[in-house]
């Protein structure tokens, strides 16, 4: 049975979210078509810049992301204090960036408002376009609208493009932020298009490096990295960067057999302070989408979820 995706996406138990939306046909989304032997390669690129461009509209930081040949990932933080803090004219200027204004919204930044009525209605407009820049489900509408739109032209045809809605998990806890995001960042690797995470294309941590290696800061449309540093900003995955490079990379070619992984004693930083059991852990980190729970965290804070969305039992899986 279907679940509301009001009862899915609740940022009152957690701002974080894994999404995937997969394509419906049997050519992929990118990639060869091993029947016809056309290339959508070029696909990857849409998809990457959506993402980017409708980070600096919406109040939706994106951790990481990963775009494969026939769906993509995401792992996003629903930022509602920023979308709370913005005046009304920056709400307007965000979501006139990608729409079309009611002639209303340009006269309220033009100053020509003039009567009390036409203040109330423009003020109710910026408040739902301020609900909406802090929506995950419009977000995600936007993003696959336009990619369908972009490959039925291309393809010549109509219909659906996207099986269905976005796939969402909740992640309740650092443990569950940190396994998603590994999962996600390391999916090339994981599907054998590619021998290492900094040859990852269409990826975020493929873009955080090359920042980098270019000794450029953080691309604005990617969430911050926070943690350990020496700052009043709270606002960022609460991880050092450093250290999540290097949990990426240990696991990326950490030992695998018999459906297990092989812990050695020499653990990163993050999974010596984040994990009691490190195989459990690493398991998660590699199977998160393949368990199809809609809740990732400790098992107290599964119950907690559970008794806020008044439910009897929730899908969910304890990290």
């Amino acid at each position: 049975m279907t679940i509301a995706r009001r009862h899915q996406v609740d940022t009152t138990i957690t701002p974080y979210y894994h999404c995937v939306s997969r394509c419906v046909r049997r050519s992929f989304l990118c990639g060869v078509d091993a029947v016809s032997g056309k290339n959508f390669e070029h696909r990857r690129e849409w998809v990457e810049k959506r993402i980017l461009y409708l980070a600096e509209i919406y109040c939706i930081d994106i951790c990481a992301y990963a775009v494969m040949s026939n769906h993509y990932h995401l792992v996003v933080h629903i930022n509602e204090a920023k979308a709370a803090e913005l005046s009304g004219v920056e709400v307007i200027e965000r979501w006139g960036k990608h729409h079309h204004l009611h002639p209303l919204a340009q006269r309220y930044l033009n100053g020509d408002i003039t009567t009390k009525s036409e203040n109330v209605a423009a003020n109710k407009l910026i408040e739902e376009w301020r609900k909406r820049l802090a929506s995950l489900s419009w977000m995600m509408k936007e993003l696959n609208m336009a990619i369908a739109k972009q490959a039925n032209t291309e393809d010549e045809c109509t219909g659906h493009f996207w099986e269905g809605r976005f796939k969402s998990q909740a992640l309740l806890d650092e443990k569950a932020l940190l396994a998603a995001m590994t999962y996600v960042d390391l999916s090339p690797v994981r599907a054998n298009a590619a021998s290492t995470p900094e040859e990852s294309e269409h990826t975020s941590l493929k873009l955080r490096l090359s920042a980098l290696e270019n000794q450029q800061p953080t691309p604005s449309s990617l969430f911050p990295f926070v943690g350990g540093e020496q700052t009043d900003r709270k606002d960022g995955i609460p991880f050092r960067l450093m250290d999540y490079i290097e949990w990426v990379d240990w696991v990326g070619k950490h030992h695998y057999s018999e459906g297990r992984y092989s812990v050695d004693q020499t653990l990163p930083p993050l999974l010596a302070r984040l994990s009691d059991n490190q195989r459990e852990f690493l398991d998660l980190c590699t199977c998160i989408e393949q368990r199809r729970c809609l809740w990732v965290g400790p098992k107290e804070q599964l119950l907690q979820a559970k008794q806020q969305l008044n439910k009897q039992r929730i899908h969910g899986v304890v990290c």
